[in-house]
């Protein structure tokens, strides 16, 4: 039997890679709240949406999985007596991760077969959404649940986050960042280079202009990434596709990496992030 592999919609694969793989992987959208109405995200709203309305001075709220939404898709899976993985956004940042665990015991009760194992990646965005990428392909070549999980644990493990922000007051408002740690250098093209440390955003440094930001980030992937020629580096976007392939050829040309996957981000994460906001995912241990 083919292992299910359940993802929440932080991982910022679009919805056609679910609809692609709907024997396999289940989206479980978080909530984005806008002019006084809920949305699903990625289905019933569009990060280009999200935008626009931060550019106009609007302040989208999120919120995490509803228990209800959990146990609706856990029953189901334990009705088909499915293996399941649950492989969650970082708990760090979220309470997605905490409700799933929490609704997958309580389905248990009642379904106490149930084979599910949910699993914190205390990452986010395309790095989040590599790890869910490479596990449904696992999971289409038949590999063991087992072995998927160990997959899940060693790239969450090693997963590189970088990514720059416009402006940092984005991610303060949405309690990402406290406010000591948002500062803002709009006036002095000040930008902020930002990564994950333990599933937790953390200012690394304040960089001025794009062009030593840029520098600034290939220099880092070269301490920190293993290998990069051979992995495929995850690339995220606030609806800045320009920046976004400025920065992969430049990834290209230095590394010779081969394997991209870009994206725009979601609405939820982009909700926190902002507009301009660029990402880049990668490995710091390599393996085939």
């Amino acid at each position: 039997m083919t292992v299910k592999i359940l993802a929440d919609s932080a991982c910022d694969l679009p919805v056609t890679f679910f609809e692609e793989n709907k024997n396999i992987a289940t989206l479980i959208p978080l909530n984005v709240h806008l002019d006084d109405e809920q949305y699903e995200d990625l289905l019933t709203i569009t990060p280009k949406t999200v935008f626009d309305a931060m550019r106009a001075g609007k302040s989208p709220k999120t919120s995490q999985v509803t228990p209800n939404k959990f146990e609706e898709v856990f029953k189901k899976l334990a009705e088909e007596k499915s293996e399941a993985i649950y492989i969650a956004f970082s708990s760090e940042l979220s309470g997605t991760y905490q409700t799933g665990y929490m609704m997958a015991q309580q389905v248990k009760e009642q379904y106490p077969e149930f084979d599910i194992t949910i699993y914190d990646t205390k990452c986010a965005s395309i790095g989040y959404g590599l790890i869910v990428k490479n596990a449904v392909e696992m999971a289409k070549n038949g590999k063991t649940k087992s072995e998927i999980e160990e997959y899940v644990q060693f790239a969450s493990n090693h997963m590189e986050h970088l990514f720059t922000v416009d402006d940092l007051v984005y991610l303060q408002r949405g309690g990402r960042i406290s406010k000591a740690s948002a500062f803002v250098g709009g006036l002095l093209n000040i930008k902020p280079l930002l990564n994950v440390e333990d599933g937790k955003l953390v200012p690394l440094e304040k960089i001025r202009g794009k062009k030593k930001l840029y520098k600034r980030i290939i220099e880092l992937m070269k301490e920190r990434g293993d290998q990069l020629d051979k992995q495929e580096i995850g690339i995220s976007h606030g609806d800045d596709e320009e920046a976004a392939l400025y920065i992969k050829e430049e990834i290209e040309k230095e590394f010779g990496t081969k394997k991209f996957y870009i994206n725009t981000i979601g609405a939820a994460i982009g909700s926190h992030s902002g507009p301009g906001t660029l990402a880049i995912f990668f490995l710091n241990k390599y393996k085939e």
